[in-house]
Parts: C-alpha cells; sequence; structure tokens
C-alpha cells in the first residue's frame, strides 16, 4: 500500500454515521417544536374561550347558581365548555368556574368572582 492523503472507507462510513445520528436528532427536535407549537396554541385560543364564556357569566343579569354546558365555534374549531355557577361565604358574591376542552381533554379553566345582582 501506499500513503496517499485522504480518507480511508473506514473513516467516512464513522463520519456519515455521526452525521446522521446529528441529522435525526435535529429533525427530532424540530418535531417536537412542532408539536410544541401547536399545544400553546391550543391552550391559548381554549384560554380566550373560557374568558368569553366567564365575562358572558360576569355581565348576564340575575345569573343563577347552577352548572351550564355548551359548545362554542372559535379558529375553525369546536371547543366544549361548562360554566359552574356557585355561591361563597359572602352571600353578596358569586363564584364562576369555567372549564373549556377539546376531545383531547381539558384544555383551560378560569374562575370567575362576579356580585349577586
Amino acid at each position: 500500500m501506499t500513503d496517499r492523503p485522504g480518507f480511508t472507507l473506514v473513516e467516512v462510513l464513522v463520519a456519515l454515521a455521526v452525521f446522521s445520528l446529528a441529522a435525526l436528532a435535529l429533525l427530532n427536535l424540530s418535531g417536537e417544536n412542532t408539536r410544541s407549537a401547536a399545544r400553546v396554541e391550543t391552550r391559548t385560543l381554549a384560554g380566550v374561550v373560557a374568558e368569553n364564556v366567564g365575562i358572558e357569566a360576569v355581565i348576564a343579569p340575575g345569573l343563577a347558581d347552577g352548572e351550564t354546558a355548551g359548545e362554542t365555534g372559535m379558529a375553525g374549531r369546536t371547543w366544549r365548555w361548562t360554566r359552574v355557577v356557585t355561591g361563597t361565604d359572602d352571600p353578596g358574591l358569586q363564584r364562576i368556574e369555567v372549564r373549556v376542552s377539546t376531545d383531547e381533554g381539558q384544555v383551560s379553566d378560569r374562575t370567575l368572582f362576579r356580585t349577586r345582582g
């Protein structure tokens, strides 16, 4: 054999293996970032739905204690919500709990208080 400058076949294969592992790690990281962004978007939109349902309850005249459920469309999705209105230790104050969910489960919740009126 003669000593020629360059890489041997084994060195090239090892370099390709290392590069492929790095590329797979970057692809996995990219996919996780995408999934994380989708979860953040879902939570943010669910929070807006919860706030809207809660504010509707706060401004409603004569809101009775009890549980109410419904669906709201937002951003091309259907959001299921449950609103529970209960009394508090203060007879002039009501507690409003709003839970918003999707097919995957509960996504967001809010608790608000309002004066009885």
